[in-house]
């Protein structure tokens, strides 16, 4: 026993015992096959005591972009006490897409900060309905911003025009729900 603890052969006995340890390790934790794994959240419930928290009729999608994945939704507090609600998405190109909603005022400044910039580089027609285009260059972020009398919609992210209008389109307002 004593020569696996002493010399050149307790070297390299504590060299094969590490590395076999690492390998061990490796294959615990290893990524299996390649395949992306995007967490899942559901946003109904989220959606849902959001509605029951403010005073105007919520808007959400309807249903979700085709191989879109709802990855985040949190309520936040806003300026004033506003609450601001976000939804965040992977989307089918695997870029980031999110929904912020809120009738915190004034709804210019509100903007400004949610999209980072007070910069229009134009508007676009999605649904009927104009939506002003921010652009910030330096995060390439890209926003869709439509203030309403009673709330003020964005949708943000790093996906492109295309795909934020995606998501825009989907937007329905949904029923307060009973109390």
């Amino acid at each position: 026993m004593r020569r696996f603890t002493e010399g050149f052969y307790g070297y390299v006995f504590a060299v094969l015992v590490c590395v076999a340890l690492v390998g061990v390790w490796w294959l615990v934790i290893s990524p299996r096959g390649g395949e992306e794994h995007i967490p899942r959240r559901d946003y109904s419930i989220t959606v849902a005591n959001f509605s029951r928290a403010v005073p105007y009729q919520v808007w959400a999608p309807a249903q979700d972009p085709k191989g879109w994945i709802p990855n985040s939704n949190k309520i936040a507090k806003g300026v004033g006490g506003a609450q601001v609600l976000h939804l965040g998405y992977a989307t089918a190109s695997r870029q980031h897409a999110m929904l912020i909603q809120s009738n915190e005022q004034p709804p210019a400044e509100f903007a400004n900060r949610m999209t980072n910039t007070n910069r229009s580089v134009g508007a676009e027609q999605i649904g009927g309905q104009t939506w002003e285009r921010r652009f910030r260059e330096d995060k390439k972020q890209r926003s869709l911003v439509r203030m309403l009398p009673d709330v003020t919609l964005i949708v943000t992210g790093t996906a492109d025009w295309p795909e934020l209008a995606q998501l825009a389109a989907a937007l329905q307002q949904r029923p307060k729900p009973a109390s």
